[in-house]
């Protein structure tokens, strides 16, 4: 985790603090990133109490009401008074990092002191936890707010055909109502699509960051496996499972991962990060020419084919061709020689791991704790309880000498280790390729099976998404995926932040347009920048 100190010198390196003449500035809530926020906010334009007011307000008027897109399980009721506080903080010290003051959603498998964590499951609306998950923790300690926990698909439960809980039930795409928001952090992509919040949180197993974020055309990072701590997260694999920031803009994602990153002694998968990540701030590798010279290798055994996939597939390859125009070198094609999408069916070590990482989530929750371990959550959920939970309690209750789960774990690193031998043989600095060539589904629709790719999720190498334009008849979003070696975060995102820059894809919703208040003009401090990435 990078300390807040050394954030705030990122931003001089970003520009914010860069000399200039001071120039009239526009404001607007849907398109600022982190950069425009600090900026208004240093010139006085711009408050943690009025920032707050403006994502209520979008909150009030468009998630129960309007388009309903029903994103928020809890919202905080203290988000004014945090907002107040911060705004004094920063008037008499100054900002603790980036986040200060800025609102953020978090699905709801976090645990917060504050606020009860449900997992999407009815039986634990009301499960209150006794401490903040670490990632949580680190970002209340940077100054952000956390301003409500947001759907999700139910961790435990099965809910009614085409809703993501039994919570909640149904929330709605802000691209296409009527398509699917993407599971399992639906809630986190759906709010930040409608900018109900500046950022959030998702974590996947399989894709859960990555789906939601494709489909509501925002930005995601499914980090290094081990890069960011897991300690207060609702998990079904101990291997698999990852947390992950999502935001509408690839800086954003850069600072949240600055801030949320680094080793935590309760989640030991962390030790391999100390000195594996970059001594400054994830921010400073965003310049606006990192694809010039880059080589990216084209990913073609994670290309679908067949007509379904042909718009989706078309959005991909003019996202490559315009890599090639902004100066990358472009490996076409590479391949490990394997049938990936074969091999990945049958590599998932969720349903083995996930019992263990139940009952250790749950005796974290204290005795008070509607649900304490599995045998509760069988006995209490009743016929709410997955079929597969209460299958795999009964099949498994060892790992040690599983045959099936073992050779799932083997091909894990056979995967992973065949992705960076194709990277080290052609010296990519990353593979690219259609998270899914197919936009989001209807709500009702059966699951498609050729629809989107875990392959990052069981190899546990990073990846991040960009938007990449939108299907015709649907609006449906369609996202482009670098993928990376180990610790290559930095890499990644200087790709994806000149790729975003050169196309900006991403377009508002028109389901959740501008409210009065959200755009103004000021005038900033003297010779501050007005955005990210200006070099």
């Amino acid at each position: 985790m990078l300390a807040p100190a050394r954030l705030l010198r990122a931003l001089a390196v970003a520009g914010l603090l860069a000399g200039g003449t001071a120039r009239a500035a526009t404001f607007d809530l849907q398109t600022a990133t982190l950069a425009d926020i600090n900026a208004a906010m240093d010139a006085g334009a711009l408050s943690s109490e009025k920032l707050v007011q403006l994502y209520l307000a979008r909150l009030a008027a468009y998630d129960q009401a309007g388009p309903g897109i029903n994103s928020v399980i809890t919202l905080q009721p203290k988000a004014l008074e945090l907002a107040r506080a911060l705004d004094a903080e920063r008037k008499a010290k100054g900002p603790r990092s980036p986040l200060h003051g800025v609102p953020v959603v978090l699905k709801d498998l976090f645990d917060t002191k504050d606020l009860p964590t449900s997992c999407g499951f009815l039986p634990m609306k009301d499960s209150q936890p006794l401490h903040d998950a670490t990632v949580v923790k680190r970002l209340r300690d940077a100054g952000a707010i956390i301003l409500a926990k947001v759907n999700m698909s139910d961790w435990f439960g099965s809910p009614k055909r085409g809703d993501q809980s039994t919570v909640l039930g149904r929330t709605l795409n802000p691209y296409n109502p009527e398509l699917t928001p993407g599971g399992s952090s639906g809630g986190t992509g759906a709010a930040l699509a409608a900018a109900f919040a500046q950022v959030g949180l998702g974590s996947e197993t399989g894709v859960s960051i990555r789906n939601p974020t494709a489909n509501n055309s925002v930005v995601g990072l499914a980090p290094t496996r081990g890069l960011i701590p897991r300690t207060g997260q609702t998990m079904t694999s101990f291997t698999q499972e990852r947390c992950g920031p999502m935001a509408r803009s690839v800086y954003d994602v850069a600072v949240v991962t600055d801030i949320v990153a680094g080793f935590d002694a309760e989640d030991l998968l962390t030790i391999t990060a100390p000195g594996r990540t970059p001594e400054k701030s994830y921010t400073s590798f965003l310049k606006k020419d990192a694809l010039r010279g880059a080589r990216i290798g084209v990913f073609r055994d994670l290309f679908r084919k067949g007509p379904a996939h042909a718009e989706g597939l078309a959005l991909v390859e003019k996202a490559i061709a315009d890599m090639k125009a902004a100066g990358a070198v472009i490996i076409e094609p590479v391949s490990t020689g394997l049938n990936l999408f074969t091999l990945l069916e049958e590599t998932r070590t969720n349903y083995f791991e996930g019992q263990f990482s139940y009952d250790l989530y749950f005796r974290r929750l204290g005795p008070q704790a509607p649900i304490r371990n599995l045998d509760e959550l069988i006995a209490k959920g009743g016929a709410l309880v997955k079929p597969s939970i209460v299958r795999a309690y009964g099949e498994f209750r060892s790992l040690m000498h599983h045959p099936d789960f073992l050779a799932r774990r083997d091909t894990q690193e056979v995967l992973r280790q065949a992705a960076i031998d194709l990277m080290d043989k052609y010296r990519l600095d990353a593979l690219v390729y259609p998270f899914k060539s197919l936009p989001p589904e209807p709500h009702l629709a059966e699951r498609v099976a050729e629809k989107d790719n875990p392959f990052s999720s069981v190899t546990g190498l990073p990846a991040v998404l960009v938007p990449a334009g939108y299907t015709k008849k649907e609006n449906g979003p369609i996202a482009v995926e670098f993928l990376g070696r180990p610790y290559a975060e930095p890499t990644l995102f200087a790709l994806a932040y000149a790729y975003e820059q050169a196309t900006k894809h991403r377009k508002t919703p028109a389901t959740t347009p501008a409210l009065p208040g959200e755009s103004f003009t000021y005038t900033p401090v003297a010779g501050a920048t007005l955005a990210a990435g200006n070099q």
